[in-house]
């Protein structure tokens, strides 16, 4: 990832700069996925090193946008939220034109979405996203900040019994960003947003989960089945 200074022009009304902009991203996806929101964790997941991350945190907190709480875990403030938020949003709705407009696969929308989000304006956000239909959510379930939530009663697959029944909801954005060829399996395997599954088998010592989806028995291991999120039947 190319490294670039932080500037303080950034602070006020004007949209954050596109290094900001990542951060924002970056924070707002651990913190919705629940994560402990540690410098370490968002420097191994932008791919810079710690003392860069400390650098750009602190800048970040002179602009009113993070600050750290009492356990040393970053936090958004309200404002930093509201910029997350809009840059997410962007993010989402570019990605389901770029899936349900152009017929692009998951892993090349959302690369492309990441490119875009930074020169779209907020006419074109809003004009695409009337003209998609309004959606709810990306097409791997997450929501659109702003028009939608995540569902009150989701749970993690691996967290799934034996013989439970549920309706996968979500990909996670961890797994999105972090593993994007996971998304192309969950996809060959037709584990997207809608597809009901049932649990056969939790395997405890191999770490494992087997389920049914349709007619087809697929097994993934637990650290997988977490980046999944389930609805319960």
């Amino acid at each position: 990832m190319q490294k670039a200074r932080l500037d303080k022009s950034n602070a006020g009304s004007r949209p954050p700069s596109e290094v900001v902009s990542h951060y924002l991203e970056a924070i707002y996806y651990m913190w919705s996925e629940g994560e402990p929101l540690r410098s370490a964790r968002l420097a191994d997941w932008l791919g810079v090193s710690r003392p860069t991350v400390t650098v750009a945190l602190r800048r970040m907190g002179g602009y009113g946008m993070v600050r750290m709480n009492g356990r040393k875990e970053i936090e958004l403030t309200p404002s930093g939220r509201r910029a997350a938020e809009a840059i997410v949003r962007r993010h989402r709705i570019m990605e389901r034109w770029l899936t349900d407009g152009l017929g692009l696969d998951w892993v090349t929308a959302d690369e492309e979405a990441a490119r875009l989000e930074h020169a779209v304006s907020e006419v074109v956000e809003r004009r695409l996203y009337e003209v998609l239909g309004k959606p709810s959510t990306c097409p791997h379930g997450n929501p659109i900040p702003g028009h939608s939530k995540a569902l009150p009663n989701e749970h993690r697959l691996a967290s799934m019994k034996p013989h439970a029944k549920a309706t996968v909801s979500r990909v996670s954005e961890v797994a999105e960003r972090e593993a994007p060829m996971l998304l192309t399996y969950l996809h060959e395997r037709g584990l997207t947003p809608g597809r009901e599954i049932s649990v056969v088998e939790v395997d405890g010592v191999a770490r494992t989960i087997r389920i049914r989806a349709g007619n087809r028995s697929v097994t993934l291991s637990h650290d997988t089945a977490a980046k999944l999120w389930v609805v319960p039947v």
